[in-house]
């Protein structure tokens, strides 16, 4: 039986505060970039070069080239990056890489990067088809003796009826359509829809008038209004997919043999060309006729200096593709060897890739800016903080990392929980800043017991 119970306030839905998940975009006004915006604060040349990249994609005058993010750990590459994808609009698929993983899987390294940049594509298929819409105001179940059990019905066919504001239909349906109504749970008052092509039927939620006539003071769903217009329409249909969506779908299809479908043969995890060649040709036509539009994204490769020299041939070469994602690349390497080489080259990439590079260099923070990240991050966490406690971490920040300062924040809200305090204060971050050491003062630890821990 349905229940109702109290949630505690310390219960939430589920959501998870990710490192940039209070980013929405780069703060820009036209090119120029506002102190503070978006979730963004400082890097305003850095902002500024990128707002200048999301307009030259948008006009389509960015193909064959990436981006490169430079600068020390802790300066906003990272958010930089999500900040372009969100600036590029929605549906923009983002795909976070790091260059580690590409040695850490169970296909070729080409294999995997083709995933990876297919990922990054979207397509936006516009479908048109013909539908039912309305409100249930009548509906019968036809039933008849199961044939092979005398004790039991099963639905064969049903009879409704559906209305609009403005128009009303009464349908018979087949069994498949009978046996949808029964698995939804429709009932008079609900709005459905009938795809006629597809075979589906979908019970969207009650309406409001129902709501109304029922007197419900609690619903589990959100009342609909009653659709207006006919009952017989064609309505436009949009479904966002990534290309490797479409060749994973391909790739099972057409990969089912005899062996497969009796012994259970295991599924390849590299997906033929041919079967991409198809999808292609496949998104070619329907961009063509108008049906879909492409929705080139974001693959964004962190610690790009861990590549070799095979991974960056065959990125230089896929830029150059007709379907091919923005790359983003980022590091906090000055000079260092090419990874499969000897040779010693900026940022350890190889010249004739960085020569067809925008490179965006990020900077060390200021004092002010790092205060204003760290109230930031506190108010997307749902941490209180005091004055004091905002200050002490702001020196912290400056003397020690950024990064450093914002881990501070969620164990001193729990030390502060534990005392009964409404808020972080300056003791609570002094007593998680001596139980957990920065870099520095680690390095430092570690030289002074250097020959115990040798031993």
């Amino acid at each position: 039986m349905p229940e109702i119970r109290e949630v505690p306030e310390s219960l939430r839905e589920w959501e998870r505060i990710a490192a940039h998940s209070h980013i929405q975009g780069l703060g820009l006004e036209g090119l120029k970039a506002k102190p503070v915006a978006d979730g963004m604060v400082g890097q305003i040349e850095a902002r500024e070069a990128a707002g200048l990249i999301v307009r030259l994609i948008k006009e389509g005058k960015f193909a064959g080239r990436a981006i490169l993010l430079a600068g020390p750990p802790g300066t906003g590459k990272t958010a930089i990056a999500n900040a372009i994808a969100k600036e590029l609009g929605k549906d923009v698929p983002f795909v976070h890489l790091a260059a580690s993983e590409i040695f850490s899987t169970e296909m070729k390294k080409t294999e995997f990067l083709t995933q990876t940049l297919r990922k990054a594509i979207g397509a936006r298929i516009h479908e048109i088809r013909k539908i039912y819409e309305g409100e249930v105001k009548e509906i019968s179940i036809e039933k008849a003796q199961h044939p092979y059990n005398p004790y039991q019905q099963i639905p064969v066919g049903a009879t409704i009826k559906i209305a609009t504001k403005d128009e009303s239909k009464k349908l018979t349906m087949d069994q498949s359509f009978a046996i949808q109504l029964i698995q939804q749970g429709v009932e008079t008052g609900d709005i459905i829809q009938i795809d006629i092509d597809g075979g589906r039927l979908v019970k969207l939620g009650p309406s409001e008038e129902a709501v109304k006539e029922k007197k419900l003071d609690l619903t589990t769903v959100k009342p609909i209004p009653v659709p207006k217009g006919k009952v017989l329409k064609e309505k436009e249909f949009v479904y966002p997919v990534t290309l490797h969506a479409l060749d994973m779908i391909n790739a099972r299809q057409s990969g089912a043999d005899i062996f497969s479908l009796f012994f259970g043969g295991r599924e390849s995890k590299e997906i033929e060309p041919e079967v991409r060649k198809e999808v292609d040709e496949y998104i070619k036509s329907l961009v063509e006729e108008g049906r879909c539009e492409l929705i080139p994204g974001v693959v964004f490769i962190d610690e790009c200096s861990m590549l070799d020299i095979e991974t960056f041939a065959f990125l230089n070469r896929a830029m150059e593709q007709e379907l091919a994602p923005i790359i983003i690349f980022a590091t906090n390497r000055g000079f260092s060897t090419i990874r499969g080489t000897d040779i010693k080259a900026a940022h350890g990439m190889p010249l004739d890739l960085l020569d067809r590079l925008l490179i965006i260099n990020t900077r060390p923070y200021e004092k002010e800016e790092i205060r204003k990240i760290i109230e930031i991050r506190a108010r997307s966490e749902k941490i209180k903080i005091s004055e004091d406690a905002l200050e002490y971490l702001t020196e912290i920040g400056s003397k020690t990392s950024l990064r450093y300062a914002i881990q501070l924040l969620a164990p001193a809200y729990e030390v502060a929980k534990e005392k009964k305090a409404e808020r972080i204060e300056k003791e609570h971050v002094a007593y998680v800043e001596k139980l957990f050491s920065d870099v520095k003062r680690s390095a430092q630890y570690l030289k002074e017991f250097e020959e115990q821990f040798l031993k």
